[in-house]
């Protein structure tokens, strides 16, 4: 009796574990196939990814280019800008000295007439006076926008600075001073605006012998 009741018992324990191992195998077979279909998926997607690098480095090469077209024409514009800035700068000085040379003989004449004028009576002293003061304001006119005279007597001559049209021979003064003044000189700002005209030492040279002392 015990053996009979026993034999269907192991049926079912034998049909319960066919039933796990089936499910089990289709567990292992449902996870296997979905790395499949990614795996797919990413090989598809593989040449657009390629394209889309492409195209990026592309750009950036493009960037790159425009940047540097970019800081080239700046740096042109800044040399533009200085040079036309140094331009007008060289052209407003070339007037202002061309202006103020056409102007210097004019002190020149007052000059002269300072000092070989010598008023005689009340009236000439009246036009001295009316004419100095015009001489006067013209000096202070000059003196604003930066012209100043040369000083230099007493001084080495400096060809940069003077131009010798005397020369005087003497041993007072070692050679080459400037003895006098003919013609001021003026500068304007630290550039020379017109070269004075001077009169400059000359060693003095020995006195010839005389008849008497060669006849000796």
């Amino acid at each position: 009796m015990m053996s009979d009741s026993q034999a269907p018992m192991n049926t079912n324990e034998s049909s319960s574990q066919v039933t796990e191992q089936a499910a089990a195998q289709a567990n292992v077979t449902g996870d296997t196939e979905i790395p499949a279909e990614n795996g797919a998926a990413a090989v598809s997607d593989a040449p657009r990814v390629e394209e889309l690098t492409k195209q990026i480095e592309a750009l950036k090469t493009q960037l790159e280019e425009r940047n540097v077209q970019y800081l080239r024409m700046q740096a042109d514009f800044d040399n533009f800008r200085k040079r036309t800035l140094k331009e007008k700068e060289d052209l407003d000085a070339q007037v202002k000295r061309n202006t103020i040379t056409e102007l210097l003989p004019v002190v020149d004449n007052f000059e002269r007439a300072r000092s070989h004028i010598k008023p005689l009576n009340e009236g000439e002293m009246g036009i001295h006076k009316s004419y100095q003061s015009v001489y006067k304001q013209l000096v202070e006119c000059l003196k604003r926008i930066g012209v100043s005279p040369m000083r230099p007597e007493g001084e080495l001559f400096d060809p940069n600075l003077h131009e010798a049209v005397m020369r005087e021979p003497t041993d007072e003064y070692p050679e080459g001073t400037v003895l006098e003044e003919l013609v001021r000189g003026y500068y304007l700002g630290e550039r020379v605006l017109r070269h004075a005209m001077v009169k400059v030492s000359a060693p003095k040279e020995d006195a010839p012998p005389s008849e008497e002392n060669q006849s000796q």
